[in-house]
């Protein structure tokens, strides 16, 4: 028995669809920080530095960067508090819940992944 005789066939608008499905995903989720900060942020509201602090090796510049783009794809909520010196705090929103099970099936999928190659 071959490996492609156990592969279910899809037609090729099924095919379109799932890559158009994977590539925005992709779009919103892309790079190595956008994760451990959606992560870090499960938490609970944190501020920049803290955020800073608990995404390691990520630089200002960039976190603020990336805590933009999350905001634009409505992931996170900026709320800026009018004190001296204002207070800027960083929350998920309720629709980032939808990417839970995506990051548990990640995160499985890359614990076994690790042992896999480090067996070998």
């Amino acid at each position: 028995m071959t490996g492609t005789e156990n592969r279910v066939q899809h037609t090729i608008s099924e095919c379109t669809r799932a890559l158009s499905g994977v590539r925005d995903a992709l779009y919103v989720l892309n790079g190595k920080w956008k994760l451990p900060i959606i992560i870090a942020l499960s938490e609970g509201p944190k501020r920049f530095k803290d955020l800073q602090r608990r995404v390691e090796g990520i630089t200002p510049k960039l976190l603020s960067k990336e805590l933009k783009e999350l905001e634009q794809n409505e992931l996170l909520v900026r709320h800026v508090y009018p004190q001296t010196p204002v207070l800027v705090i960083y929350e998920l929103t309720e629709y980032s819940s939808s990417l839970n099970d995506i990051i548990q099936a990640m995160s499985e999928w890359g614990l076994q992944h690790r042992a896999r190659i480090q067996s070998h």
